[in-house]
């Protein structure tokens, strides 16, 4: 049987991924993309904008938000216990300035994943716009060549796996019995043809 070495394959994602970054524009974005989201800072004003914009569901926009904060603090316990640190690419300097120096988990996969999922149970507008901004969230941090591929997986799996444990709580699409309704405590009625 043929083993496949995961962190060399690792290793040639990320210095592929990374050389993408020396395209100017591409280079702008992914600075940008790293400085918003950084402490989740994107996804929580989103939370916030979304409980002050609608009121009738200001606890559940609150609660979505609140999952986004613990995803993204928990991907900082694992790293504190993981500890792995960040990638060096002898090719490539990093883009962007990091906080800390571990990587494993990617906070900023963590948070991204977690604000589409919640975000999105919440309103079909935020289902559309938030996965592939969260995408291309977990995408730039390899583009900057400061996380492995594993990094933002791990990351992004914390995310969704946080989101969708909070999902009764948040009151969000993932919870049991979700019809596609406004979420506002009463059933939806249903028309028959």
């Amino acid at each position: 049987m043929r083993y496949v070495d995961c962190a060399a394959a690792d290793r040639r994602l990320l210095a592929a991924m990374r050389a993408y970054g020396g395209r100017p524009g591409v280079a702008v974005a992914v600075r940008a993309l790293s400085l918003v989201g950084e402490h989740a800072a994107l996804w929580l004003a989103a939370g916030l904008t979304g409980a002050a914009a609608d009121p009738e569901r200001r606890g559940h926009w609150l609660r979505a938000t609140a999952v986004v904060g613990g995803a993204h603090l928990a991907s900082m316990g694992v790293k504190h216990v993981v500890r792995r640190p960040r990638p060096e690419l002898p090719s490539h300097r990093p883009l962007v300035h990091t906080l800390g120096r571990h990587s494993f988990p990617s906070s900023h996969a963590a948070s991204a994943a977690a604000a589409a999922v919640a975000f999105g149970a919440l309103l079909p507008a935020a289902r559309r716009l938030a996965p592939p901004l969260a995408a291309a969230m977990c995408v730039s941090r390899l583009v900057a060549g400061v996380h492995y591929p594993t990094d933002i997986a791990a990351g992004a799996v914390l995310g969704g796996l946080a989101a969708r444990a909070g999902a009764r709580w948040t009151g969000g699409a993932a919870s049991p019995g979700f019809t596609g309704a406004r979420v506002t405590g009463r059933p939806r009625s249903r028309r028959h043809a």
